[in-house]
């Protein structure tokens, strides 16, 4: 399909790969979809701008740049940033079309239904749109596309004048006359509400007059004045500002403009230097709109589309919009007048480029789509290079999951390591992301259909890198397929995909009364189907291997205790929920492995107590200590914590030993003491990423294991009961 990205500062139209429908969505074959010309051209113009200036305006970015530098080297980090650079980002968030296909749990909509789409990032400039369920509306029948697909800005503009809480009969004064003041002043109107409108651009005052405002006030003019006296030298009961200007100036006027004890409503993005004898005395509301209403910006409500009951959230995000389109098909909002440009989707950069460099900017432009074949928009796969080889000795490997870490890391990893690997695709469920990925790390093609890798004969192996929810699921799919398997931790969220997996590899159904499948396995020797590999990275770094040649000749038992200072992550965040399965299973079973590594011992017996939060920002799993007694003797400590200072170091071991401590800090550095094994240190923090790769190919090649599997699945059972204990 083709979509619309900025890359930059330019706007090309690029064939990406089709976006595949989810669970709570559906498929939109788009007619029309509207330009924002206020929050996109910002865009564009942050994107034209040059690293330097970036860093001069966003230092933020700076600092963790330099960490990010400091803890993965300054490869890595040019890395993504030169992704981000090449890559262009997708723009749009207001359009209209057709179903075209409609995923599980979704009961309101059926194909062929005409509806209009919202949300930055989801409702794109694209042929086809994903849409979750609400985000999106039915348009009326008697309501076209075009207008319809102007609904993201309808519903701001809505939201602003429900803050606001205009009543019949009562004057309101809107500041900026853009497409979004436009439609504020009409929808005032409707409201019962006389209104005063002003705008530096005299042209935008006479369009509102025209369309219905009472009174417009020109630029030359005082308009603190003006509103005064229009008001009987009350002032007005509110203003909403719809203005785009880094100027101060604006929300002083406003408050100014207002009578006692009137209201200001923030929509438009202005300097907010406030100046406290301008409201202080009048004792003047100022609220701020968020976008399209509540709803907005929730996970749980957009993305997973749990609604709000009508009877506590009257107007939601998605009854605004709903609303606004019934207005238009009552023609109680004239767009016509407002729409004043139109393009095709083809000529989207010649859009782009005169709202640039024109002077008079249109209130509101259009895309067109054409209304080519279904099939060839719908099409998951898109080729990116077309001389695509592979040099003698090479692994074929496919990534599936185009998230942060797999840019970050994994794949400049595979790059380093090109006598082992040749990226041969690139799965991600953005098409955008697919192929700009694709094209940086010269995959032959892109696609957001994993299966498209599956089903190729020429894939040798997948590096499995989505949410954690997804990873057994996939890796059985690429176990059945005869695919050689590297997948993210962790290796399951529950036993029963546990057990599924296990019995894929092995090619034997696993017992259901065993009281651990990982000593079965031991005991059983089995032969894999596949080489499987989860990302246990750490046992990999160097400093471990270090410290498992010093231990591995022991007399006595260890005792190990490892703090992972894990830093605090919002409840709402994705890890947490559903997807993620919790820290405990999604982060610490990397440290159950390093133990089974370093003691290479089954495990006899596993306690855990968690910290219980006196406060609604942790979670049970959050800050815990779990202690895991092996059967060679040894004893092993975790304890895992979101409490402590992110200026400390993130990870510490110490081991005990045969009159030996092993110390390692952040893998950075390892001190041994009571032993003639010189220690070890790095500049840069070393877990063991690059290697893990690399003993996953000498694994294929060799017809070993890179980890014995039954340590593998040990790690996941140790988190499984960690997890229980902690909830107990």
């Amino acid at each position: 399909m083709k979509q619309v990205l900025i890359k930059r500062g330019q706007a090309i139209v690029e064939e990406v790969p089709s976006p595949k429908v989810e669970a709570g969505h559906v498929l939109v074959e788009t007619e029309y979809s509207c330009i924002s010309i206020g929050t996109e051209m910002s865009g564009v113009k942050e994107g034209a701008k040059s690293l330097l200036q970036r860093a001069i305006e966003h230092p933020e970015q700076v600092v963790l740049a330099a960490r990010m530098a400091v803890e993965q080297g300054i490869g890595r980090t040019l890395s993504v940033v030169r992704g981000v650079l090449e890559s262009g980002y997708p723009t749009g968030y207001s359009a209209a079309g057709t179903v075209r296909e409609v995923g599980a749990g979704i009961t309101d909509f059926k194909i062929g239904d005409r509806v209009a789409c919202a949300g930055a990032g989801i409702a794109n400039h694209a042929e086809i749109l994903n849409m979750p369920g609400n985000l999106l509306v039915k348009i009326p029948e008697n309501l076209d596309f075009r207008e319809a697909s102007t609904v993201t800005l309808g519903a701001i503009a809505l939201q602003g004048i429900r803050r606001a809480n205009p009543t019949l009969g009562e004057t309101f004064l809107v500041m900026g006359l853009g497409i979004l003041g436009q439609l504020t002043a009409q929808m005032l109107k409707a409201n019962g509400c006389r209104v005063v409108g002003f705008d530096p651009d005299k042209s935008r005052v006479d369009q509102a007059r025209e369309l219905g405002m009472e009174y417009g006030i020109s630029p030359d003019e005082d308009a603190v004045a003006r509103v005064v006296q229009l008001t009987d030298g009350y002032g007005a009961d509110g203003v909403i500002i719809t203005a785009a200007t880094a100027s101060d100036e604006v929300v002083s006027q406003a408050f100014q403009s207002c009578r006692k004890k009137g209201r200001v409503v923030l929509v438009g993005d202005v300097g907010l230097r406030l100046r406290r004898g301008d409201f202080y005395a009048k004792e003047i509301d100022f609220l701020i709109s968020t976008s399209y209403g509540p709803g907005r910006y929730e996970p749980n409500y957009e993305k997973k589309g749990l609604d709000y009951p009508i009877g506590y959230v009257r107007w939601t995000e998605n009854r605004n919009m709903r609303e606004y389109v019934s207005l238009l098909s009552e023609n109680r909002i004239n767009l016509e007048p407002l729409i004043q440009k139109e393009y095709s989707l083809d000529d989207a950069p010649t859009a782009y480029e005169e709202l640039k460099t024109g002077k008079d900017k249109p209130l509101m432009v259009l895309l067109r789509y054409e209304k080519e074949g279904l099939s060839s928009k719908l099409t998951s796969h898109v080729g990116v290079t077309t001389n695509w080889q592979k040099r003698e000795g090479q692994l074929r490997i496919a990534l599936i999951g185009g998230g942060d870490f797999a840019k970050g890391m994994h794949l400049p990893n595979l790059r380093r390591l090109d006598r082992d690997y040749s990226v041969y695709a690139v799965m991600s469920r953005t098409g955008a992301n697919a192929k700009a990925i694709a094209r940086q790390f010269e995959a032959k093609y892109a696609t957001t259909d994993h299966k498209d890798i599956l089903k190729d004969s020429v894939t040798d192996a997948v590096l499995i890198s989505t949410r954690h929810n997804l990873h057994a699921a996939i890796a059985m799919d690429a176990v059945k397929a005869g695919k050689h398997v590297f997948v993210e931790k962790p290796m399951a969220l529950d036993k029963h995909d546990l057990i599924s997996l296990c019995s894929l590899l092995t090619g034997k159904e696993m017992p259901d009364d065993v009281k651990s499948i990982a000593s079965h396995i031991r005991a059983m020797r089995y032969e894999l189907a596949v080489n499987f590999l989860v990302g246990f990275n750490r046992r990999f770094s160097p400093f471990m291997q270090r410290a498992r040649r010093i231990v591995s000749s022991r007399t006595n038992p260890m005792i190990i205790n490892y703090r992972m200072n894990a830093g605090f992550i919002p409840l709402t965040h994705w890890v947490h929920g559903e997807e993620g399965g919790g820290r405990n299973i999604g982060e610490a079973c990397h440290i159950y492995d390093l133990f089974n590594f370093l003691t290479d011992a089954e495990a006899e017996s596993i306690s855990a107590h968690s910290v219980t939060p006196a406060t609604e920002q942790y979670a049970e799993n959050d800050n815990f200590i779990a202690t895991i007694k092996y059967k060679d003797g040894s004893v092993c400590n975790l304890i895992y914590t979101a409490l402590g200072s992110k200026d400390y170091p993130k990870e510490e071991m110490e081991i005990y030993v045969d009159n030996k401590i092993i110390k390692m800090s952040d893998y950075r550095k390892l001190d041994i003491f009571g032993s003639k094994e010189k220690g070890l240190a790095t500049k840069t923090v070393e877990k063991g990423h690059l290697q893990e790769l690399e003993a996953f190919a000498r694994a294929i090649k060799e017809g070993t294991e890179a980890i014995p599997l039954w340590q593998q699945v040990q790690a996941t059972e140790i988190s499984f009961e960690v997890e229980k204990k902690i909830f107990q």
